[in-house]
């Protein structure tokens, strides 16, 4: 890569006639406000003033998010802290325990909240704070009393959304939806079964059983500590520090979880009559190697102008461990992400010994780039078995301001993809023996020899040699013409005649020492 370096262009403001319309009359944008919290998603402002008089078309005020940073745990629930801000102050003359009220969706952004141990539940606030969540389970933020909708990029309206595997913006690639159904046929000897393994960071649970037996789950952390809870009244429960929703009828139950699960669950069948149980399943279960960008790659030059790479490792995701790439090529959901590459570097190099070095702005080093070896010979000469191979050698090398070229490190040249050492060759069929037809019999009655020409042809229909001698068909075979022959007979064959013994040597001398057709 030679010349200027490949810049961003700049992307025009795109704006409509009305949008031209509703800024008439306005003055500027003011500086965003301080940021409503100071992590877990809060809002900024910016105010505007209408110099029309006040008959401006448009809002005066905008919003952003901000310090989308999570809060630390011990911090708690940001609606919690609100609702117990009111624990010492008298309500009705009594103080309570304030905490907050099921999601009310009329009123997301009201302050409900329930006194502890009473089925009291009162508005406390209007409007809870700017950057609440609307509801538990979603990046919605309150601003103002109103649910504002935001995206898992935590920016408003952006529309992003999270695939099933719980990856922002995803192309759920990094999970695979696992469905079935199990019969475990309990008896009061075998009481109890596994009827599912989910592992943890599963999502999306689904599990109907129909029948009397009883769901119990396991729930085995990380470091191995298990836990075991039997699902005997309809409710809301925390397993294995996860969260689900378990509902019992007469004869079914349903258990559901948002997740992702925080540890292994297995998910067993205890004997509760003598019906059998049919138990229907689905969830999302991540694949446990994936691949994980790095950090970028140090800069190729310390001034004027240069580049960083960045790769991707194969990673664990139980353990956080980075591992051979054969472990994450084996699942063909995952696809190893694109290097990227950005600009570094960019101060111009400082003066030395009284000369400053001149480092234009489209005169960068040249990327690294792939180098080629010549072929090696094919390893057959035509394809019996679907032909051969031949290979070359790779190398990644780089240019300095020299001219001189290295070969460098392979991550470095990864913006590019790596060109094959190994391909087939010589694919074509091997020649062959065509015979063609026999020509007449040499006699008009009685016995005599007939001829045919047997010709060696490759694949594009053309005559060469290189067909084995062996198995070459034979030329001259006797013939029996079915008249009977009532001249004297002569004392030589027809083949020791001379017009055909010459023509007899001709074509098969000439054909077995040049392979070319008579």
């Amino acid at each position: 890569l030679r010349g200027p370096w490949p810049t961003k262009p700049g992307r025009p403001l795109m704006m409509t006639r009305s949008d031209e319309d509703r800024d008439l009359g306005w003055d500027a944008w003011g500086t965003w406000s301080e940021c409503s919290r100071t992590c877990g998603g809060g809002a900024s402002y910016s105010l505007r003033r209408c110099l029309n008089g006040g008959s401006c078309v448009g809002k005066n005020i905008r919003y952003r998010t901000c310090s989308n940073m999570e809060c630390p745990a011990e911090s708690g629930d940001f609606r919690a802290q609100q609702c117990s801000a009111h624990n010492d102050i008298k309500y009705q003359g009594v103080t309570y325990e304030w905490f907050p009220s099921p999601y009310d969706p009329s009123a997301p952004c009201a302050l409900h909240c329930q006194a502890k141990g009473r089925s009291l539940t009162v508005e406390l606030a209007p409007k809870v704070l700017d950057g609440t969540r609307c509801r538990a389970d979603a990046y919605d933020m309150c601003i103002s009393g109103a649910c504002q909708e935001v995206g898992c990029d935590r920016q408003l309206a952006s529309g992003a959304r999270e695939d099933n595997c719980g990856v922002c913006g995803g192309d759920g690639s990094t999970c695979r939806l696992v469905r079935g159904q199990a019969l475990p046929h309990l008896t009061p000897e075998q009481s109890i079964k596994t009827v599912l393994d989910m592992p943890i960071g599963s999502r999306f649970l689904r599990l109907n059983a129909k029948g009397p037996d009883i769901i119990v789950i396991e729930a085995v952390s990380l470091q191995g500590r298990k836990e075991e809870t039997t699902l005997v009244s309809s409710g809301s429960y925390v397993i294995g520090n996860t969260s689900l929703d378990f509902q019992r009828g007469t004869d079914r139950q349903t258990l559901r979880t948002h997740g992702p699960l925080n540890a292994d669950y297995i998910i067993k069948m205890k004997y509760g009559g003598s019906k059998d149980t049919v138990v229907q399943f689905l969830f999302y279960q991540p694949i446990r190697y994936q691949w994980r960008e790095t950090d970028f790659f140090p800069c190729s030059v310390s001034c004027g102008g240069g580049y960083q790479l960045n790769s991707a490792e194969c990673t664990d995701i139980r353990s956080n461990q980075t591992l051979p790439e054969h472990h994450c090529n084996s699942y063909p959901e995952n696809t190893k992400p694109t290097p990227k590459l950005k600009e570094c570097n960019m101060d111009p190099c400082p003066e030395s010994d009284g000369f400053k070095e001149v480092m234009p702005y489209d005169h960068f080093q040249p990327l690294p780039r792939w180098e080629q070896g010549p072929w090696t010979q094919c390893s057959v000469s035509c394809g019996e078995g679907g032909g051969g191979w031949q290979d070359r050698s790779v190398m990644c090398v780089e240019e300095d301001t020299h001219g001189q070229f290295s070969q460098v490190e392979e991550w470095k040249c990864t913006h590019s993809p790596r060109p094959t050492t190994r391909q087939t060759c010589n694919t074509f069929a091997c020649p062959q023996w065509v015979a063609m037809d026999w020509s007449q019999c040499t006699v008009t009655c009685g016995r005599g020899l007939r001829y045919r020409v047997v010709l060696c042809i490759d694949h594009r229909g053309q005559h060469i040699g290189g067909c084995e001698a062996s198995l070459k068909p034979h030329v001259k075979e006797d013939c029996l013409v079915p008249i009977a022959c009532h001249k004297p007979r002569e004392s030589l064959p027809v083949e020791a005649k001379v017009p055909w013994l010459k023509q007899a040597h001709e074509l098969e001398e000439q054909h077995t020492a040049t392979e070319e057709p008579t």
